[in-house]
């Protein structure tokens, strides 16, 4: 046998070798922890979702999901971690839609870009909604005009950080409204909540989830849900529409992403079983107590809607003239 034949059998069994050991250890997924990277804080809507999906998805896996907040850069730390890992499905990114598809189109250096990761499966939905301090002498988003109005520039809102979501959800406000109100950005939901609390800010823009609590303690007040329709956390709150204001519409998503290149086999038994965890009447009726809604869609149906919101967004934001630095 030539040389160069035993050198050519030796690369096709070893490509073979390759390919079986690939197959194997895709059949054999996952066999050791899963990391679950969270753009964000404990405390948030980010978090929240990333803690829901961990538990019972590590139980339906056989492997325990370990959630690693990555808070900072407006989503950017996180997401990059995540495009840096090995396509092998053991590093996960619970990504929020605020980060994925408005924060690239404000900051103009980032390390990551869209097509760095692939859609796994959305999980939740929640609208925002526009809460104020206790002491705040408004109760309703008609009397947070009427107040702007003759208070110019005096009425301040907090966001998770400039080109955030509720960065641009106060600039729909200000335009739809016709007011002024200064933007104080933060590096978080969790800061921003804290200084509300404290009336240091007056109002801030966010899911429902960590605001629950402390709406119902009665030292924050919520006066509009941005969504379509209310929340079944708070009933008597109007949506955006109803208050006179239907140009002032922000619903996040939170959804799984992997690195780009992650095996077929991998990303559909996560989907599968992603799935079964959202269909979970527990999982469903927690999502609600909290402002939320569990909401399931696969690669296909959560990459047409990440597509759709890159774009709108992303014409939001130039009309606006919004930029995070």
């Amino acid at each position: 046998m030539s040389h160069t034949r035993t050198l050519l059998l030796g690369a096709a069994f070893t490509a073979i070798a390759l390919t079986a050991t690939s197959t194997f250890a895709q059949a054999d997924y996952p066999n050791k922890a899963i990391t679950m990277v969270v753009p964000a804080s404990a405390g948030g809507t980010t978090d929240l979702a990333g803690r829901m999906l961990s538990q019972p998805l590590g139980t339906a896996l056989g492997q325990t999901v370990v959630v690693d907040n990555k808070a900072g850069g407006n989503g950017a730390i996180a997401a990059t971690q995540v495009k840096r890992a090995a396509a092998d499905g053991y590093t996960l990114l619970m990504q929020y839609s605020g980060f994925h598809v408005i924060s690239p189109h404000v900051v103009s250096t980032q390390q990551w870009q869209q097509d760095d990761l692939v859609p796994v499966a959305n999980v939740l939905s929640a609208p925002q909604i526009i809460v104020v301090r206790g002491d705040l002498p408004v109760n309703t988003l008609a009397e947070l005009v009427a107040y702007a109005k003759e208070n110019p520039g005096k009425l301040n809102y907090a966001s998770s950080g400039n080109g955030s979501l509720q960065h641009v959800t106060g600039v729909q406000l200000e335009q739809q409204a016709h007011i002024e109100m200064a933007h104080v950005p933060y590096r978080g939901t969790a800061p921003a909540l804290q200084d509300l609390l404290g009336s240091q800010v007056d109002l801030t823009f966010g899911t429902a989830p960590p605001f629950v609590p402390h709406v119902q303690a009665g030292r924050l007040k919520v006066l509009a849900v941005t969504g379509t329709n209310r929340l079944a956390a708070f009933p008597d709150v109007p949506t955006t529409a109803e208050a006179g204001y239907p140009g002032v519409n922000a619903t996040s998503w939170f959804g799984v992403f992997a690195p780009k290149g992650t095996p077929e086999a991998v990303v559909n038994k996560l989907v599968a079983e992603i799935e079964k965890v959202t269909a979970e009447p527990g999982f469903r009726k927690s999502a609600t107590e909290q402002g939320a809604e569990a909401y399931f869609e696969g690669p296909a149906d959560f990459g047409k809607r990440v597509a759709q919101d890159w774009a709108s967004w992303g014409e939001m934001v130039k009309t606006s003239n919004i930029r995070a630095d």
